[in-house]
């Protein structure tokens, strides 16, 4: 295995850049999404059950 130590012009920089955030916005939406869904079908007796 051979290491590649090319360098990123700004472009490529950017472009992975906003990549990641695009990346990391979806995962931050489907981890509220499953949130979201989990609290609803348990429903809003959940928090009234004795403990």
């Amino acid at each position: 295995m051979t290491k590649n130590n090319s360098v990123l012009s700004e472009e490529q920089t950017k472009v992975r850049r906003s990549r990641s955030i695009a990346l990391a916005v979806t995962l931050g939406v489907l981890v509220l999404l499953f949130y979201v869904v989990t609290i609803v079908k348990l429903g809003p007796g959940v928090m009234d059950r004795p403990m």
